[in-house]
């Protein structure tokens, strides 16, 4: 039989709109959020869907480091990122491969990784397959989010289920 469903600081990674809109959803249920983003001009719209805004690039890994202190969800929600193929690439390659090594030694216990979007489907399946291997290979809970992002209410539905499942 499941216990009661627990309480967990949830962290999202490029909290633009389906972040917000997960935090909101996050926070409703009684859960604490935090979410990154770039732009201090972005903070007040994080805040305003009841997460704590973080600024951080994750460009720069450790940007994002300290946002991880007390955080057991990680969500990594740059499937619909922007910038060049390379850099792109560099994101979902070995910016991932080197935030997810940091993580063996902190708080986290799973990682939700957004694997549709509007990055290139061959760049999105080999950020998932690091995630896989990663999280397999360190025992991490995993959730790769594969709902379309254009349809907001079933993907914000989908990740939330998604985390919730790595919170339980």
């Amino acid at each position: 039989m499941k216990g009661p469903e627990r309480l967990a600081r949830c962290l999202i990674i490029g909290c633009g709109c389906r972040g917000s809109e997960l935090a909101r959803a996050l926070t409703c249920r009684g859960h604490v959020a935090r979410g990154t983003t770039r732009s201090r001009a972005r903070a007040p719209n994080i805040q305003a869907a009841g997460a704590e805004a973080f600024i951080s690039d994750p460009k720069q890994v450790a940007t994002i480091m300290p946002a991880i202190d007390g955080v057991a969800v990680v969500c990594i929600l740059l499937g619909s990122a922007r910038g060049t193929a390379d850099a792109l690439e560099a994101l979902h390659g070995p910016r991932l491969e080197m935030l997810l090594a940091r993580l063996i030694d902190t708080t986290v216990r799973g990682v939700a990784y957004e694997a549709r979007g509007s990055v290139s489907e061959p760049v999105l399946a080999a950020g998932s397959e690091r995630v896989r291997r990663f999280c397999e290979r360190s025992r991490v809970p995993f959730e790769l989010l594969e709902t379309p992002p254009d349809d907001h209410a079933a993907w914000v539905a989908a990740a939330l289920a998604g985390v919730q499942r790595l919170m339980s």
